[in-house]
């Protein structure tokens, strides 16, 4: 027993002497030193920040990135909802919102090892309703050391808990209409009609009264009627055109009673007279199905009409007005459980143009068969009166449910894309047109007066490997092909001033050539960017090229770019421009379109005004001898367009170009000019137009009529010039002008 006591003593003392702390020289104990033990090693883990989680997860929706969104839910969540779904839900809700921006706020986070909550704000700030804000609380878990979201329908709004989603009645404005200057309809919304033929319904008879009343509701020639339907089966449908309900009334007996004649009503918004400016006005269509979403983002139910060009795209905004609407919780079955908020939709405006509506018109049937352009401005404003590109479209061929709507595949399909603006967005080399601009920069160098003297021979030799011919040349040789003599001979002794007037190409590829031999390869490039040229003209309301000017790099290269050749593109706008500065003084103006935006009831919400952009960098000498040459063009008899211009009562300045269109005998025909009429006398501002005909021939022989008419047209209300190439006015002889009509060789 005894034994047994001190046995158990003995164990206690080695147990006490093994936990105890050891000195630094050891221990003792009953079997020996006692050994050293390392001091234990403590590491702390942290939980991740739970807020950081929940700021990329609100980011990500803020950024509309649901995918990144998906990644952060716990691996239940996923297992409880697709990514497809989850997305859906979350996008559906925002377009039901119509969902402008996002912005959050984190109020609060409480962390577990194993869980954490994060209390946040959301504030949905909407195009349709006024803002919500929402106070909601994110729970998480950790997953392989990281924060994931437990996931459910009431984070994306605390009403959707339980599957419930949102729905948005819209409430949509009527578009708003787009006047010109004068406060004639262009566009707006009206009862129409499709006008079409069926060949074997037609009286023979009733046939040329048929076609009379057509040509007056459409302003179709009866003779391009007939070639509508004259290799027509039958009981085809031939679309001709659409006419307003307004226009029919009073005439529909009449026209009811023309057999083959078919008449079928329709609502829409109507584009009169078939298309007044087509490519800057623009057209609508059905939202595509690819921004749908994107719309109704912006408060779009998606079954509106939406500008998808022109002035009609540009002013979305004012045209379509405020939509309202009212948004409601629905449950599972779509039955409402509760309006969350309203708001009431605000009237369309609508735009009012700078183009006057029958001008617009008579420059485009001022082209004819013509592919070009015709571009008219108020001289001393910028104001844009026409903008006229051919070959033109009719805008309610978008229209679904007009009959006629059945061409619209042809006209998207036409290899001669009339839908392209000409006038902005075409680039052609600019022709003789250009040698004002080499003009300018010959005398502005001080190394070129306009008295210099000049011998213009049929042959420019200054280059080392080749002989260049001018355009009388040219000419004498087609004289000689064809009469067995040649009338044309050179130009003989000039000045400069007089070589503008004769547009002499050596005189020209001389300026351009001496340049470069000096060194001074960017005077002529220079000169043109400062008239504008090889940047955007500044029109604010439709897309527009900026065309081309670069540094000559060789002697060919700037004998052909001082006569507007070669490397040189430019746009019919960016010229109007220009020739408009040079006969206001030197100003260049921004073009105007649009004169004001205007609600139904008030004042102008937004007003434009013209706005000079530069001034063109010529003495006030030089800028009058231009002038005087630019007049002489068109009044001196040695002047390349005083034969066609000659009997023109409207005192104006101008200048032809034929540029080279890369079609051999097809080049493109340009003519540009100014009035200088006594605004006094005749009560309307000078105007400034630019003419470009493609691959018509020469200027002076087929851009200087067009411009002869548009400005009799403007000054005079109509223009009785026939041209050279018709039978009488409107009438175009056999063969048709593009590609047809015999030419000479290019004049500039």
């Amino acid at each position: 027993m005894k034994g047994s006591r001190w046995f158990n003593l003995a164990l206690i003392l080695i147990l006490l002497a093994a936990c105890a702390p050891a000195s630094n020289g050891g221990g003792f104990s009953l079997f020996g030193p006692t050994p050293t033990l390392p001091s234990p090693q403590v590491s702390i883990t942290h939980a991740p920040d739970a807020q950081a989680t929940a700021r990329v997860f609100l980011d990500a929706w803020k950024a509309d990135d649901y995918a990144a969104m998906y990644a952060l839910l716990t691996k239940v969540s996923q297992e409880a909802i697709s990514q497809e779904d989850f997305t859906a839900r979350y996008r559906d809700a925002m377009v039901a919102l119509s969902l402008r921006e996002l912005e959050y706020e984190i109020l609060s986070a409480l962390t577990n090892p194993y869980t954490a909550e994060v209390a946040f704000r959301v504030t949905f700030h909407t195009v349709l309703i006024s803002d919500l804000q929402r106070d909601m609380v994110m729970r998480l878990s950790l997953e392989e050391g990281q924060w994931c979201l437990q996931w459910e329908d009431r984070l994306i709004l605390p009403e959707l808990a339980g599957g419930s989603k949102l729905a948005m009645d819209y409430r949509i404005p009527a578009r708003g209409d787009i006047y010109d200057r004068n406060g004639e309809a262009i566009v707006a919304q009206a009862d129409a009609v499709a006008l079409g033929i069926v060949p074997g319904q037609i009286e023979p008879k009733k046939e040329g009264a048929l076609l009379s009343e057509l040509w007056k509701l459409t302003d179709i020639r009866p003779e391009t009627i007939q070639t509508l339907y004259e290799n027509a089966a039958p009981d085809w449908y031939i679309p001709v055109g659409e006419a307003s309900a307004e226009e029919l009334r009073g005439r529909y007996n009449t026209l009811s009673g023309l057999g083959g004649l078919v008449m079928t009503p329709y609502q829409s918004r109507f584009y009169f007279e078939g298309g007044i400016a087509p490519q800057t006005v623009g057209y609508v269509i059905s939202v595509p199905a690819e921004e749908l979403i994107d719309y109704q983002r912006r408060g779009y139910s998606g079954n509106e009409k939406v500008g998808y060009a022109g002035l009609e795209k540009w002013g979305e905004e004012y045209l379509a007005g405020k939509h309202g609407g009212a948004l409601y919780v629905t449950n599972a079955e779509g039955q409402v459980v509760t309006r969350l908020a309203q708001s009431d939709p605000q009237p369309a405006q609508s735009l009012y143009l700078t183009i006057d509506k029958k001008l617009q018109l008579q420059a485009q049937q001022a082209m004819g068969g013509f592919r070009g352009a015709v571009v008219v401005l108020e001289r001393d404003t910028g104001r844009v009166l026409a903008m006229a590109s051919s070959p033109d479209f009719d805008p309610n061929l978008f229209e679904p449910t007009n009959p006629n709507n059945i061409l619209l595949t042809d006209l998207l399909n036409n290899p001669q894309q009339p839908l392209v603006n000409r006038v902005a967005q075409g680039q052609y080399p600019l022709g003789s047109v250009f040698k004002i601009i080499t003009f300018s920069a010959a005398l502005e160098s001080g190394l070129y007066l306009p008295d210099t003297p000049y011998d213009c021979q049929y042959d420019f030799t200054e280059l080392p490997d080749r002989v260049l011919h001018d355009w009388t040349w040219d000419h004498c040789q087609n004289e000689l092909r064809a009469e067995g003599e040649c009338t044309t001979g050179p130009s003989g002794q000039l000045d400069v001033s007089l070589g503008l007037i004769r547009s002499c190409n050596p005189l020209f590829w001389h300026i351009g050539l001496d340049f470069y031999n000096r060194g001074l390869t960017t005077a002529i490039p220079d000169m043109a960017r400062a008239f504008g040229l090889g940047q955007a003209a500044g029109i604010q309301q439709v897309s527009e090229s900026e065309g081309q000017i670069v540094e000559a790099t060789d002697g060919v290269q700037a004998t052909n770019q001082a006569i507007g050749q070669g490397t040189v593109l430019v746009t019919p706008l960016q010229v109007a421009v220009f020739v408009a500065a040079i006969g206001n003084g030197g100003t260049l103006y921004r073009p105007q379109l649009v004169e004001k935006v205007q609600p139904l009831e008030g004042e102008p919400t937004l007003v434009f005004k013209p706005e000079a952009r530069a001034t063109l960098p010529l003495s006030p000498e030089n800028l009058q001898a231009l002038q005087e040459a630019m007049t002489g063009v068109i009044e001196n008899p040695r002047g390349t367009a005083h034969y066609r211009l000659r009997g023109l009562s409207i005192p104006a300045a101008g200048k032809t170009g034929t540029a080279e269109s890369g079609v051999p005998g097809q080049p493109h025909a340009w003519f540009v000019g100014y009035t200088t009429a006594n605004e006094q006398d005749t009560g309307i501002p000078n105007i400034a137009v630019a003419v470009l005909l493609e691959n018509a021939g020469e200027g002076s022989d087929f851009a200087a009529p067009v411009f002869r008419r548009v400005v009799e047209s403007y000054f005079y209300g109509d223009s009785s010039a026939v041209y050279p190439w018709e039978s009488s006015k409107g009438v175009t002889r056999t063969p048709t002008p593009i590609g047809g009509i015999p030419t000479k060789t290019p004049r500039p």
